[in-house]
């Protein structure tokens, strides 16, 4: 049928409070920088459209409460059905480097499958003289635990191509993913959707992919 309807990827950015994850979804979904963030409270998602190969794909973007009393509540409608996580951590703060096991092992607690692509993104990096997490531990740590490491500032207008090569860069995994699951389905709709971690290698469309 002619109609194509948009594909929704649901990106989820995980961490500690005021490390920058509003600003970070801002940036990517906006362009711009709120003045002043209220703490997030609950649920709230911001979403952009993307073209990558000729398909139109809505990136949907979805900002923790950092607040532990409204977390507990909504933590399950959070995790439920996501396509890829973004943890961030705030350079100029290790206790909030320090904290992300506890993130990785909530993550892991709710089921959320291993094929779902995971990145890692430390903030406020334009603080230059304050940083204390430097890039090799970080690297470190996202080689460990099989991530991608961006190191960004949300805050700085240069940098928000850096933003943007984040979640372009989760978009372009997913639709090469999807491609893949589409195919191996093709036919046979009775079959249950799982993609084969062997047929990864050949992805397609790796090459539009900015990292």
């Amino acid at each position: 049928e002619p109609y194509v309807q948009t594909r929704i990827f649901k990106i989820i950015v995980i961490g500690d409070s005021n490390v920058g994850k509003t600003c970070l979804t801002f940036r990517f979904c906006g362009g711009t920088f709120p003045d002043k963030t209220e703490a997030t409270i609950g649920v709230d998602f911001r979403e952009k459209t993307v073209e990558i190969e000729g398909e139109r794909i809505k990136v949907q973007v979805w900002d923790t409460a950092g607040q532990e009393r409204f977390r507990k509540s909504m933590v399950e409608h959070y995790y439920r059905n996501v396509h890829a996580v973004v943890f961030v951590y705030d350079v100029t703060k290790m206790t909030s480097f320090t904290n992300l096991k506890m993130w990785i092992e909530e993550c892991n607690g709710h089921a959320v499958p291993p094929l779902v692509p995971r990145v890692l993104v430390g903030n406020k990096c334009d603080l230059k003289d304050l940083i204390q997490v430097p890039s090799s531990m970080a690297l470190k740590f996202a080689d460990a635990h099989n991530m991608l490491l961006f190191e960004t500032s949300a805050k700085d207008p240069q940098e928000s191509q850096n933003v943007d090569a984040i979640f372009m860069c989760l978009a372009c995994r997913l639709k090469a993913q999807r491609s893949l699951l589409c195919r191996d389905l093709e036919g046979r709709p009775g079959q249950a959707r799982r993609l084969e971690p062997a047929h990864g290698a050949g992805a397609g469309g790796k090459s539009s992919c900015p990292c």
